[in-house]
């Protein structure tokens, strides 16, 4: 398990970096080993998603959260001078 909270919130997964997200996600989906302690919260959190997409590892309550919350998102409606 590594030292970094997992992601669970929108408002937090927008405070990560997205290439080193991307960086882990390829990491993590072609079977690459648990990042040390070297490696950024961004490069773990794509490391993580990257192995459950690639169907070596359940997703776990904070994947299903994340997810749940970028659903919640894109199931509101848009707001703006036209609406």
């Amino acid at each position: 398990m590594s030292e970094f909270a997992l992601v669970e919130t929108v408002a937090d997964f927008r405070q990560l970096d997205d290439g080193e997200i991307l960086e882990g996600y390829f990491d993590g989906f072609h079977g690459g080993a648990a990042p040390g302690s070297g490696r950024s919260r961004s490069f773990w959190h794509g490391w993580r998603n990257g192995r459950v997409d690639a169907g070596l590892a359940e997703p776990d309550a904070a994947h299903c959260a994340l997810e749940r919350a970028f659903r919640a998102l894109e199931m509101r409606p848009a707001s703006g001078p036209w609406n």
